[in-house]
């Protein structure tokens, strides 16, 4: 009996699978503009019809969009779903491109400081968000030969996990388990390499309350506490989808204040509020210019602060960074 819902769950697992291998072979076989728009069209069909999350999405932008209407709010929430279509095709098809049709693709502004990073050896904590077409930004930048490494969770499905794992690493990505994440990460940066770390999702207890959108919100320190103990720059990462029918990208990249390492407990604290408030306003920035490219169905307010006034709390003393880019 007990091994049922294990045979049950490898089932599922096999037909998902099955399933994502025919619609990335579908979307290859496509005209890129095709299986684009193709994509988009799905997910606007799913926000008019099967609608999933819709009502965090919607309670979302009224959080974080307090002063527009419903109905800009209403199209803003059916945007971010053909938005999340189309890039789904985008991912499906990344992988099969070469360096030079991702460099056709993406224009990146700020190259040059990751290039003057690898040419004196100093390692890069990259921070993105979940914007625009985050795995795009990374390969965009791979694709101009500065190589990087990206903190990935893995999936449930360990045969979609090892098809994304050997997706990415076509791609020249360098792969580290989150749960792994600590102690390679600092191995990275010390070796003077990029570690790409999304920081827009909620880390539950361990995390600092940065203002997200004026209200406090559980964040990742893990970029902050990495970049100070291997003295490494900070630089965030977006890969923003530009107008039009042909999927182009630009991807900005722009340095955050330097972390500083060492020092005492207390004052290595604030340092690490200080840049993990940073780079959330930087994202939040990046979100309220394209706020249709964003993953509204995260629960990004999910963790609710220890108290009313939203002070600092955190419960583990170096919580692992959050996944991938």
């Amino acid at each position: 009996m007990s091994a049922r819902p294990g045979l049950r769950r490898a089932a599922r697992h096999r037909i998902e699978y099955a399933f994502l291998r025919a619609v990335a072979a579908v979307c290859a076989l496509l005209p890129e503009i095709l299986a684009d728009r193709a994509g988009a069209m799905l997910g606007w069909v799913v926000a008019r019809v099967g609608r999933p999350r819709w009502g965090v999405v919607s309670e979302h932008l009224r959080m974080a969009f307090p002063e527009r209407d419903e109905r800009w709010r209403r199209a803003v929430g059916r945007r971010c779903y053909a938005h999340l279509g189309a890039e789904a095709v985008a991912m499906f098809r990344l992988a099969g491109m070469s360096a030079r049709a991702l460099r056709e693709r993406t224009r990146v502004v700020g190259i040059e400081l990751l290039e003057a990073a690898a040419r004196e050896g100093r390692g890069v904590v990259v921070v993105s968000a979940h914007l625009g077409n985050w795995e795009v930004g990374g390969a965009a930048v791979i694709a101009r030969g500065c190589p990087m490494d990206i903190v990935v969770a893995r999936q449930r499905n360990e045969l979609f996990d090892r098809y994304l794992t050997r997706s990415r690493e076509r791609l020249g990505f360098g792969i580290i388990p989150r749960g792994e994440a600590r102690a390679d990460v600092l191995r990275s940066l010390r070796e003077g390499r990029a570690v790409g770390i999304m920081g827009d999702q909620d880390a539950r207890r361990a995390g600092v309350f940065a203002d997200f959108f004026g209200r406090p919100a559980s964040t990742a320190r893990g970029p902050a506490i990495l970049a100070m103990r291997s003295g490494a720059e900070m630089i965030m990462l977006f890969a923003i989808r530009e107008p039009g029918w042909r999927p182009r990208y630009t991807v900005h990249l722009e340095p955050l204040a330097p972390a500083t390492k060492g020092g005492r407990r207390a004052r290595r604290d604030g340092s690490v509020r200080a840049l993990t408030r940073a780079f959330t306003s930087r994202i939040e920035e990046r979100v309220r210019a394209h706020p249709d490219q964003y993953l509204w169905l995260h629960r990004r307010w999910k963790t609710t602060p220890p108290d009313a006034a939203g002070k600092d709390g955190a419960t583990r003393p170096d919580p692992a960074p959050s996944h991938s880019m």
